[in-house]
């Protein structure tokens, strides 16, 4: 008796089980690294409410995918809810995330305000639009919050952009001053959340792959390369390349601040400082160089161009 079935090449059948195999780790490891910022950073409690803002990103997708993963093995009750702010941008496909939401199962709100023509219209064409854009969303989504009586807002920042936002700020702002992974919202009423930010951006883009998002452009700030943001970026995915560990390890020193090497007076009392007399137990630190992490795989020497033009 024959049948019709075809045999699968060996070659093929090992290369799908190898590819199934290493999505099977990220997915592993987008729920450890969540899982560990959660706690780390104490980010969700029970009882808790958290909105979950989903712009269509990849970001966002990934954000409320691994959070819902999480909330079903958690030994605490929290609850989850999506929330799109549609802001009228021209082709924006209105129907997408609804559906894919409902097909989810988790409950959401979309929220339509037209900021898009606010924004069109105050700022210049070729001019920056991310800071209105954000300062619009901001006060809507906290509204948004209000209403349907959550205590958290979570968002989809991950590590390069907290990255990002560091060298944004050194470079363009003059301050040392990154993203934090948790922080109380400017009108102090809730708790902003980034459960991703020890994930990196690459793993963000491979996960999207695999689960087919249906991912929505950004026609404001999304359309313009040519940000500051995009060039720091573009930096970093360098480095990243051509030093694996690099951004992992510029991560953890922003956990690991040192006030009295570094030059705020606010932070340091560098102005009252004087001599003790007495040997420091952590030996001379004033001209001995910080040793590398072990964990560190960059070289001793490295020359890389610091400059965004």
């Amino acid at each position: 008796m024959t049948t019709d079935t075809p045999v699968q090449d060996p070659a093929e059948a090992k290369k799908a089980f190898k590819i199934e195999r290493e999505d099977h780790k990220l997915e592993k490891r987008l729920c450890r690294q969540v899982g560990e910022a959660i706690n780390d950073y104490q980010m969700i409690q029970a009882g808790d409410k958290v909105m979950v803002c989903l712009s269509g990103g990849k970001d966002s997708y990934t954000l409320l995918d691994i959070l819902m993963k999480l909330k079903q093995r958690a030994p605490i009750d929290f609850e989850l809810v999506a929330v799109n702010l549609d802001q009228k941008q021209p082709g924006f496909p209105a129907d997408v995330l609804p559906n894919y939401l409902s097909l989810l199962g988790v409950p959401f709100h979309i929220e339509t305000q037209d900021t898009y023509s606010v924004v069109k219209k105050v700022i210049p064409e070729g001019k920056t639009m991310c800071s209105l854009c954000s300062r619009l969303r901001r006060g809507i989504l906290y509204r948004v919050a209000r209403e349907l009586g959550c205590n958290k807002i979570a968002l989809g920042h991950h590590r390069d952009d907290m990255l990002q936002t560091l060298f944004l700020n050194m470079f363009f702002g003059a301050k040392l001053k990154g993203m934090p992974a948790k922080l109380v919202s400017d009108n102090g009423e809730f708790m902003v959340i980034r459960p991703l930010a020890y994930v990196a951006e690459k793993d963000i883009i491979r996960w999207a792959e695999v689960q087919q998002y249906p991912i929505i452009p950004c026609t404001l700030c999304g359309s313009q390369d040519n940000l500051q943001r995009v060039q720091v970026g573009n930096m970093l995915r360098e480095w990243d390349k051509k030093f694996p560990g690099r951004l992992d390890n510029m991560l953890k020193s922003l956990q690991n601040v040192v006030p009295s090497h570094l030059m705020d007076r606010q932070l340091f009392p560098f102005e009252t400082l004087h001599t003790t007399g007495v040997a420091d137990n952590n030996g001379d630190t004033a001209f001995d160089a910080e040793p590398l992490l072990q964990t560190s795989s960059l070289p001793m020497q490295i020359k890389v161009p610091l400059s965004v033009e």
